[in-house]
């Protein structure tokens, strides 16, 4: 198992008001696909918007973030649509933690 955090900018208004989290939690698993390997996501709030906390079965930490970047791909129109961007470059957006 492999953890990628997705830093997102959001919004001004608190993103830790009531349901926003989940929100984006369930936007993410929405558009999961199974070659993705979604685990588990976990939201939390930071000072520039929402890091998203993937945990991905992948095969190397390499293969991980090329999983991160396919998921969030497929889910930035709507992420868009609540006010949340990934960066446009997503090696930008992605950093590798240790498992």
């Amino acid at each position: 198992m492999r953890i990628v955090r997705a830093a997102l900018s959001g919004p001004r208004q608190d993103p830790d008001r009531p349901g926003a989290l989940a929100l984006l939690s369930d936007l993410i698993w929405a558009h999961a696909r199974a070659a993705h390997g979604l685990e588990h996501v976990r939201a939390r709030p930071t000072g520039q918007g929402v890091d998203l906390y993937l945990f991905l079965r992948a095969v190397s930490e390499a293969a991980a973030v090329d999983q991160a970047r396919a998921l969030l791909d497929g889910a930035r129109a709507p992420l868009r649509a609540h006010g949340y961007r990934t960066a446009d470059h997503a090696a930008d957006a992605l950093t590798k933690e240790h498992p």
